[in-house]
């Protein structure tokens, strides 16, 4: 196929084959599916029904039979037509539709042909108590899938990132001899390594510090669980699981819309948390501020993360009056707008350039950033230059 043809067969799947598209370009069959399956989506909105393959097979459209076949084929032609990161994507734009959204969540056999990801995941804490009876194993299953891909990707990392800085921060340069770093200390003194004698002379000493029973940070998650928040929950809930694992910290997870949930005692058990967080509704972050002021009693060791977008449906003067109270008392504070890799998130300006003035970083954190960033924290770096360091803009002083 040349150049020029097959510019024209890209346009005219784009433009979806309508009059105006101006192409006149003839489809070969297997073009036809691919159109078919693709028009079933993008031209939802003008047709308002689902009716895709009802004559069989991947192309074809028309028909009365009952929708959930039809969400059924389409998932399984959109799965061999496209790569999979195309189907991500055109799954988590059928699930913006909320009819397909309960075509494709609310019937067993039609979620497990669903492709698992953070987004089918936040739809079905989104949906919550919709879910039917006959449909919670499967979604459990989708929910505990999404969660051990995410353990497989992240954990690893987060536990070193946090380790690391965790015993950096207790290090000393005059250890006792069992609480001596062997390792470091070897590698600090490698230039006194005495040829004749074949031995390093450990001119520079680095100890772990005394080890303590008691935590040496606290973490409080504090998250929003309003619907635009889906994805940084599911994230959320797989970091608060594995920091709760890690004995040097104590990890604390508080979820809130108009109410505030402790879920901390699930911290155990990801998929219980995660099934545990019900999306939507309305805003009060000074509530839940108010709680985390009732748990917090290390203050000088307690990093509190909030991720929010900043949107206030409670008392907004009482919200930034506990945020300054937070932060006067020595807790460090730091404000996710989004933890996912969506983008820039939309949130609110003003709210951000206040805590801004309180020198409280807020900006958005992928994923794969956060055990960096949560390493930062613990070590009191400058998050302004961290982020600068990561290509973060922060939010508030110039937004």
């Amino acid at each position: 196929m040349t150049d020029e043809k097959e510019s024209l067969r890209r346009w005219r799947l784009i433009l979806g084959g309508d009059e105006a598209d101006g192409t006149q370009y003839q489809l070969s069959e297997l073009d036809s599916q691919i159109d078919d399956a693709l028009s079933a989506l993008y031209d939802f909105e003008r047709k308002r029904n689902f009716n895709y393959g009802q004559n069989g097979g991947g192309g074809g459209s028309g028909g009365n039979g009952s929708s959930s076949p039809s969400v059924a084929r389409w998932l399984g032609d959109i799965r061999k037509y496209f790569p999979q990161s195309v189907v991500q994507v055109m799954q988590g734009d059928a699930l913006k539709h909320p009819e397909l959204q309960q075509k494709l969540m609310l019937e067993p056999e039609i979620l497990e042909q669903a492709t698992p990801n953070v987004h089918l995941v936040a739809s079905l804490m989104e949906l919550g108590k919709l879910i039917p009876s006959k449909t919670k194993d499967t979604a459990r299953r989708v929910v505990q899938q999404v969660v051990e891909e995410l353990m497989d990707k992240l954990e690893q990392k987060t536990v070193q990132a946090i380790s690391g800085a965790i015993n950096r921060s207790v290090r000393n340069k005059r250890p006792r001899y069992n609480e001596i770093d062997w390792n470091t200390t070897i590698k600090k003194n490698l230039k006194n390594y005495l040829p004749e004698y074949k031995t390093i002379i450990p001119e520079i000493r680095v100890g772990f510090g005394r080890k303590n029973k008691r935590s040496l940070k606290d973490i409080v998650l504090c998250l929003d669980q309003s619907g635009s928040m889906g994805a940084s929950v599911v994230y959320s809930g797989i970091f608060g699981a594995v920091m709760a694992s890690l004995p040097q910290i104590t990890t604390q997870m508080v979820v809130f819309d108009t109410e505030v949930v402790d879920l901390t005692e699930d911290l155990k058990d990801p998929v219980e948390l995660l099934f545990g967080v019900q999306l939507g509704g309305g805003t009060d972050i000074n509530k839940a501020l108010g709680y985390c002021q009732e748990i917090i009693n290390k203050p000088d060791d307690t990093i509190l993360i909030m991720i929010t977008d900043l949107y206030e449906g409670g008392n907004q003067v009482q919200m930034r009056k506990r945020i300054l109270e937070l932060s006067e008392s020595g807790i460090q504070i730091i404000c996710l707008l989004a933890l996912d890799d969506s983008g820039a998130p939309s949130f609110d300006k003003d709210n951000a350039k206040f805590l801004s003035t309180l020198g409280i970083p807020v900006f958005a954190c992928t994923p794969d950033l956060f055990p960096d960033m949560m390493a930062a924290a613990i070590n009191r770096q400058d998050m302004s230059a961290w982020a600068s360091q990561n290509d973060i803009v922060l939010k508030g002083s110039n937004s």
